[in-house]
């Protein structure tokens, strides 16, 4: 920002001369020290004043006194005179007025602000849904009413503590605390610097991988075959009220939507993540290349090739709307698999088997046929190979057989000595 030096005294006529430039600039007034004038290239004129505190530590302040307009230069020279005369007497006025801002804000208030103005505006849809069930569910029913400021380190690890049986949730409700108070910072919000969800010691994470063998494949694949044609049977709590209006127990049946099917068959038949499926527009689908061209995965643009058997199920689905899994709302797209999901698994067998699972076996399967982690990590649209490096061990074919090798030499020796043994007996 451009400034201009002394023989500028402050007043309407000055003030009205003043000519707008391409840039910021700021006039100071030759008589009352660290009296301003900021000129915007909008043409919008502001009185500020700068001062420094007596203190030598302390740093210049910048104390915005009105709009040109609103506020007349003999208010603002006025306002300027009554604030320097505030620190000739030791006070630090815009400080005081930061500090009091500060204690102003509740920590809701603070939540609040930052879903709105950035989690929702600028990030990825699941993490703004998970960070909104943190802050409404565990993060804001623990600080409750106490002001954003009041919050210490100690209260944090407390909140961290209380979340031990679910050692993620807790790692995750730190991780959002500390954006918060660093967008906060960022932001002018409160003072930079203040984190009290820093240097939080994070519990341990114990990986829940799942990969499916070839018989729990081929049962699950039964069980989708069930759920799009006969269906698959459901329970009923005879202890509830309205349970004998259910249905007798032999037409208990559930048949799910061959759009519910396809997305569990495209989740395993291309490594895809569940939103990537989901949020899949027949824009996106090029059958006769069989390609799907993701614009915003969670590693950004990418595309997805298409196997022979996952090209036969999108294009076997009716183009009944925007996008390839349709759901109630044609032009809206479905926004999960969970109840259907947790029925067509309990059906196949796999309980412990979660959705995301399903992309840990596509990357199981390739690494078993001794594809490289390259090839593997492009498939899955992982940013850096290293993040596929978990599924190496299933692709190390000369260690396997170094271990088949030994393990095969040992239980020789063992079934050579037990002949020998019965022998002397």
């Amino acid at each position: 920002m451009k400034t201009r030096g002394s023989g500028f005294k402050i007043s309407k006529s000055s003030v009205d001369a003043v000519l707008v430039q391409d840039k910021r600039f700021i006039v100071w007034d030759s008589v009352l020290p660290g009296f301003g004038l900021c000129v915007a290239p909008s043409g919008l004129k502001t009185f500020i004043l700068r001062y420094r505190a007596r203190h030598p530590l302390a740093p210049k302040r910048f104390v915005k006194l009105g709009n040109y307009g609103p506020v007349t230069p003999d208010d603002a020279r006025r306002k300027a005179v009554q604030i320097l005369g505030q620190v000739a007497e030791g006070k630090d006025p815009a400080f005081e007025s930061i500090q009091a801002n500060l204690m102003a804000i509740s920590f809701a208030d603070a939540c609040d602000r930052f879903l709105t103005q950035h989690v929702k505006a600028k990030r990825k849809p699941n993490t703004a849904s998970l960070y909104g069930h943190l802050l409404d569910h565990k993060i804001k029913p623990f600080f409750g009413n106490r002001h954003f400021m009041k919050v210490t380190r100690q209260e944090v690890s407390q909140l961290h503590h209380s979340l031990k049986d679910t050692p993620v949730i807790a790692n995750r409700a730190i991780s959002c605390l500390a954006a918060l108070y660093s967008w906060a910072g960022r932001t002018g919000l409160i003072e930079e610097g203040f984190n009290p969800a820093t240097r939080i010691e994070k519990f341990r994470e114990v990986p829940k991988d799942r990969f499916l063998t070839t018989t729990e494949i081929g049962r699950l694949g039964r069980a989708l075959d069930e759920a799009e044609t006969v269906g698959i049977a459901y329970s009923v709590d005879m202890t509830k009220p309205k349970a004998k209006h259910a249905a007798k127990p032999d037409n208990r049946m559930v048949v799910y939507s061959p759009f519910v099917v396809a997305a569990i068959r495209l989740l395993i038949l291309t490594g895809c993540r569940v939103g990537e499926i989901l949020n899949l527009r027949w824009r996106e689908v090029d059958l006769e290349r069989g390609l799907l061209h993701l614009p915003d995965s969670k590693t950004g643009r990418k595309t997805v090739l298409l196997g022979a058997s996952a090209v036969k199920t999108v294009d076997g689905l009716a183009r009944s709307g925007e996008y390839v899994i349709s759901g109630s709302e044609p032009n809206r797209p479905r926004t999960d698999l969970k109840k259907p999901w947790e029925a067509i698994r309990s059906r196949a067998g796999l309980n412990d088997v979660r959705l995301h699972d399903l992309r840990h076996t596509f990357a199981s399967v390739g690494a078993g046929a001794g594809l490289g982690l390259p090839v593997l990590a492009k498939l899955l649209g992982h940013s850096q190979v290293k993040t596929t490096a978990k599924y190496a061990h299933l692709a190390d074919d000369p260690i396997r057989r170094a271990s088949q090798l030994i393990s095969d030499e040992i239980d020789s020796a063992l079934r050579q000595e037990f002949s020998v043994e019965k022998a002397d007996i």
